[in-house]
């Protein structure tokens, strides 16, 4: 990937460090030699300004990604990862709770055991993603992604569950994701689209491999249901369900959460999480007084650990997103995304990461002095 460009005013100047960094991919298809690449990058990162948005073409494609990067690129879940849960007594909950909690046991111990996670404080990632989408189908015919993929990097920043950074860039079109432990939000380049915000709440992409000790605290809320071979590997069924004063903090006045549910599938030979599931459905309320219903199925296949200081990390995997919009006003529709992703980099206990880095947009800080 990457990771700097050169100066073009100066030549005997420092090289600017990207704030996220290009994978090679992405870096060759934008023209045919290094110069010229390096230029049509910076033309289209210093573009952001109100009268890029002036033609239909660029709204309309850029409203697509920013689609795409809020729903596949960073997903939030609505709950909180509850800490220290492992000083409960497994001989106080049921069976299916008492066994889950084994299983979780039995996690912790494959990932690095509890004091390798307990030194680490704070943690860096770096990756580069492909997203590939369908359009929206109608009826319930099968749905598969188009071969055409986009291709992009990340960086993630995370200090505690409530305190995280996401930095995405595909194809142009940026998201900044946080949460600093009292608000999350997320907003895009793209200047039309406002920023959205709420309760603190955790990244998916966290628990897709990268975060061992909340993805462990999640799962001790949990029950077993079962066992499944996935992938040729027999894995515990482990499955939560949001809280109902959960869903309901995360509701506002247009839309309302109906339930959303968790499985984790852990590998009964390793240990290991080796697949992470949810589905979530909720109702949107238009001016029109009309309801629609979106359900959202995420299942992601988790592969290629590697320890780093003593942690076992998940370094890759493929995330498939399939959307079902239906309601009395409106036409049943499906479509689905797909996302292949690699971990380049990981870094544990970064150097004066401090409260402040985690602080929201402007904007937000003014409402917030406002209210």
């Amino acid at each position: 990937m990457r990771v700097l460009c050169p100066n073009f005013e100066r030549e005997d100047a420092l090289e600017t460090v990207l704030d996220v960094p290009i994978p090679e991919e992405m870096f060759t298809n934008m023209g045919t030699s290094v110069n010229l690449r390096w230029q049509n990058m910076s033309t289209w990162m210093r573009a952001q300004t109100s009268d890029k948005w002036s033609s239909p073409i660029i709204v309309n494609r850029y409203n697509e990604l920013t689609f795409l990067l809020y729903i596949v690129g960073s997903p939030l879940l609505p709950l909180q990862i509850q800490l220290d849960n492992r000083t409960r007594s497994i001989r106080s909950s049921s069976i299916e709770a008492s066994t889950a909690k084994y299983i979780v046991q039995q996690y912790m111990a494959a990932i690095g055991g509890q004091p390798a996670l307990n030194a680490v404080q704070s943690l860096c990632a770096i990756g580069q993603l492909k997203i590939s989408s369908s359009d929206f189908h109608q009826g319930d015919e099968a749905v598969k992604a188009e071969s055409r993929e986009q291709t992009g990097g990340f960086v993630l920043w995370q200090k505690n569950p409530n305190l995280w950074c996401l930095e995405l860039l595909v194809v142009g079109c940026k998201v900044i994701a946080g949460s600093n432990g009292k608000i999350s939000w997320r907003q895009s380049s793209n200047q039309l689209r406002p920023i959205s915000k709420g309760p603190p709440r955790p990244l998916r992409r966290f628990l897709q491999g990268l975060d061992p000790r909340s993805t462990g605290d999640l799962f001790l809320q949990a029950v077993c249901i079962g066992e499944k071979v996935i992938n040729d590997e027999e894995c515990f069924i482990l499955k939560i369900d949001t809280s109902q004063s959960d869903l309901e903090e995360h509701a506002d006045s247009r839309y309302e959460i109906i339930h959303h549910t968790i499985w984790g599938y852990f590998s009964q030979r390793s240990g290991l999480l080796v697949k992470f599931e949810d589905s979530r459905l909720l109702t949107v309320n238009y001016d029109n007084g009309d309801g629609v219903f979106w359900e959202t199925s995420t299942e992601s296949v988790i592969e290629d650990y590697r320890y780093v200081e003593g942690v076992n990390i998940a370094h890759s995997g493929r995330t498939s997103v399939t959307i079902f919009r239906y309601g009395e006003q409106s036409s049943n529709h499906k479509r689905q995304f797909e996302e292949k992703w690699t971990i380049e980099e990981v870094h544990f206990n970064v150097w004066g990461l401090t409260k402040d880095f985690f602080t929201p947009p402007p904007e937000l800080t003014k409402e917030d002095k406002t209210t």
